[in-house]
């Protein structure tokens, strides 16, 4: 393959549910260069069931018209052993959405049993170094499932979005502070992709000054956390579809800051904790981290508050919940 002008070698790229909502809006950010950058090559690997494959073709046409220098082949199939097939990033968005009707744990036994043939497809045929982002919702559970089915596969190359809560918390900071979301630095999440998760301001900063010294605590500890907390099922009810395009969007965000650093700012992502503030090794819960050289590090020893303690167990306990519920599917 030809190098010229900085190009590098292709990378292979695959995305499950790659016609479904989010993956239709997540393709053509990664094919523009948005996510590995503006010099990458992409082979993208598109997963779909039976049943999608008729939708993925037309999604692949649409890719192939679009005519996007970055993309050198496009590979659509019903199975994970050829979508995963050398993958060097894996975006696993294909699950089955949560519909207003549906608790969490109808979520969690929907689609715990997806994650355990991806885990193992990846541990058979992906890179070594492949790097891992589920979408798909119970997130943090499902990066779980996909995590303990791939014993080859080094943990913290499994990871979960929660970049996406992040971002509702820079929106709601921003709208709130009068300001533009690029200002707002270092916020980020603890915990568990649901309505638990916790937005730490505390070490943010906005236009250089802290959050804190900005916002008034009343509003950061009540309708800030109850209005990114719900923000999911507002966007259901509103538009009578969950969130597909901001979704994608943060999922760029999230592999963009992996592949390409987070050039020193603080970050939210799940990953399998080592013990870090006390949580569970093994639980898949979001830290604040930062980015450098393709690796992810947990920003450790920063202080916690009885406020943010109190957060941090209730989704600890949330997550313990639901891995109990998928036991059987944890092969151990």
């Amino acid at each position: 393959m030809c190098e010229d002008d900085g190009m590098k070698k292709s990378i292979r790229v695959a995305v499950t549910g790659a016609a479904g909502n989010i993956g239709y809006a997540l393709l053509w950010r990664i094919a523009s260069g948005d996510c590995f950058g503006a010099n990458q090559p992409v082979t993208l690997q598109l997963l779909e069931i039976p049943p999608g494959m008729q939708r993925l073709d037309g999604v692949i046409m649409e890719l192939k018209d679009s005519a996007f220098p970055l993309v050198h082949d496009i590979v659509g199939t019903d199975d994970p052993n050829i979508a995963f097939k050398d993958a060097d990033a894996i975006f696993l968005v294909g699950s089955r959405p949560r519909t207003k009707d549906m608790d969490r744990a109808d979520l969690v036994a929907a689609n715990g049993p997806i994650f355990v043939g991806q885990g193992k497809a990846i541990n058979a045929v992906a890179s070594p170094n492949v790097k891992v982002i589920t979408v798909g919702n119970p997130c943090n559970t499902n990066a779980l499932i996909a995590c303990a089915n791939a014993p080859d596969i080094p943990s913290r190359q499994f990871t979960a979005m929660t970049r996406l809560d992040q971002n509702r918390a820079v929106g709601q900071m921003a709208e709130r502070a009068g300001v533009t979301a690029s200002t707002i630095h270092d916020v980020f999440i603890w915990g568990n992709h649901a309505n638990t998760m916790y937005p730490d301001p505390r070490f943010g900063t906005i236009d250089g000054k802290s959050v804190t010294d900005v916002l008034d605590k009343e509003w950061l500890q009540g309708a800030f956390l109850e209005t990114v907390a719900t923000r999911g099922k507002a966007i259901i009810v509103a538009r009578g579809a969950s969130s597909a395009a901001s979704a994608a969007s943060a999922a760029t965000d999230h592999m963009r800051d992996w592949w390409q650093g987070s050039n020193g700012r603080i970050v939210s992502m799940a990953l399998p904790s080592e013990g870090w503030y006390g949580v569970p090794e093994g639980l898949v819960f979001s830290f604040p981290c930062r980015c450098e050289n393709g690796e992810v590090t947990v920003v450790e020893d920063l202080p916690i508050d009885s406020f943010a303690q109190s957060k941090i167990d209730e989704n600890v306990a949330a997550l313990l919940e639901e891995r109990d519920a998928v036991s059987e599917l944890l092969g151990n």
